[in-house]
């Protein structure tokens, strides 16, 4: 066949999450084992641009499954965004002979492959890389389980102050503008009030619950909030905001921050990861373009690009309500 691939480049860009060197294996991997040559593009587009290429076989992805971060560095091109810029990763992947691209990130980096293809008819193939899961298209996107421990981990360690000193707490955790974090590991961690940006509960039904708490005999509580939350105010603002109206409570706040986004990837991560890659990669042989690979209903399937970019990923409103009932 004449239009046959011979070589394939994979990156890495946006934020980094745990399981994206596992993606990265699988799609080095399944080149290899259908005789592709496969490229790695360090610093993502920007790598693309300063022609950052380097071949990877087999061997050179020895040992990374259980690694975070990203092997192939991670970076956010504002060169990328400029047509010359993307004219210059262009001839440089032409140069190098590449046919094809997988590319693993969220939705800046599927709107960086999009447009590219829009512009030069070039196959590209996207894997949902993220720990916010706010992707359309996919149950799960790569890092979110792990993320998910991780988060669950940290507030159990801050339940043991908070139980020893009567505290309350409040556990900032990342999402962005979407909950999934913070809804399922706080049902996960036991928590007494999960604020999320999908749903408004706003500060008089935050204090009738937490007054609700202390007169059912609560002497401590964990509260987690998803940093963007809709109360509107950052979380140090709602400590003051209890602490001037519930003074009974010794409030106390903590920010998990960037510890969520590393750390060895959790064993779905992994087998995600590889399943991702092997049908990223045989997609593109079977001459498919323009589409991201995800999971649904436990299955691996094909999303278009577009739709994954524009589409919305939705909370579990049973867990909203299961939450409330554990809340109790």
């Amino acid at each position: 066949m004449s239009n046959k691939i011979n070589k394939i480049g994979v990156l890495t860009s946006g934020g980094d999450s745990p399981g994206m060197n596992a993606a990265i294996r699988s799609v080095v991997r399944t080149c290899a084992y259908h005789n592709i040559e496969c490229v790695g593009v360090y610093r993502g587009y920007q790598g693309m641009i300063e022609g950052d290429f380097v071949p990877m076989g087999p061997r050179s992805v020895n040992n990374i499954i259980n690694k975070g971060g990203t092997i192939l560095k991670s970076a956010r091109s504002a060169e990328f965004r400029t047509p010359e810029g993307r004219k210059k990763a262009h001839e440089n992947l032409l140069k190098e002979g590449i046919e094809a691209l997988v590319v693993i990130g969220g939705d800046g980096t599927f709107t960086g492959g999009l447009l590219f293809n829009t512009e030069y008819k070039f196959p590209v193939i996207g894997i949902p890389g993220t720990i916010d899961n706010d992707i359309f298209g996919t149950s799960h996107t790569l890092g979110y389980d792990t993320a998910l421990n991780t988060v669950i981990d940290c507030i159990d360690k801050i339940r043991d102050t908070a139980i020893s000193h009567n505290r309350l707490f409040f556990v900032e955790v990342m999402g962005r503008d979407a909950g999934h974090i913070a809804l399922n590991a706080g049902i996960g961690a036991g928590a007494e009030e999960i604020l999320i940006p999908e749903e408004n509960l706003g500060l008089d039904r935050l204090l009738e619950s937490l007054q609700k708490s202390k007169a059912s005999g609560k002497s401590s509580s964990i509260v987690v909030i998803a940093e963007g939350d809709k109360i509107g105010k950052n979380v140090f603002e709602l400590k003051d905001y209890v602490d001037a109206n519930l003074p009974e409570y010794d409030v106390r706040v903590s920010v998990l921050g960037h510890m969520q986004r590393g750390g060895s990837p959790s064993c779905f991560d992994r087998v995600l990861a590889s399943r991702l890659g092997v049908k990223a990669v045989e997609s593109i042989l079977e001459g498919k373009s323009n589409f991201m690979v995800g999971l649904q209903n436990n299955k691996v399937a094909l999303t278009p690009l577009e739709q994954a970019i524009k589409g919305k990923s939705e909370i579990d409103l049973e867990l909203l309500r299961v939450s409330d009932i554990m809340s109790t």
